[in-house]
């Protein structure tokens, strides 16, 4: 099996275009709470396990170097904790309003 060399700016390149794809993934999640303002059918434990799972790459990034990975991390986690605190929020109202609407 014949190994391809990339150069270092190849791989570069690379890991910026993975890290834009992975985290603008979440732009339409986010503008799907946003625009139906509710995240009912959004994990919260995965979203939980994620952030936190995203935090520790952010970390490795960090002490690695690695600027995509800093990148696209620290976008990422913002994305992520965003659509983390519009749950607990809408799910906080939604409990409230069930509340008031019980006989």
């Amino acid at each position: 099996m014949t190994s391809v060399q990339l150069s270092s700016s190849t791989v570069q390149v690379v890991g910026y275009m993975a890290a834009f794809l992975t985290t603008a993934a979440f732009v339409p999640q986010l503008l799907r709470v946003i625009r139906l303002r509710s995240a009912r059918d959004i994990s919260l434990g995965t979203f939980l396990m994620f952030s936190a799972g995203v935090f520790l790459w952010l970390i490795y990034g960090i002490y690695a170097g690695s600027k995509p990975v800093i990148a696209s991390n620290a976008v990422t986690l913002l994305l992520s904790v965003s659509i983390l605190g519009l749950k607990l929020w809408y799910d906080r109202k939604g409990m409230e309003e069930e509340m008031h609407h019980e006989p």
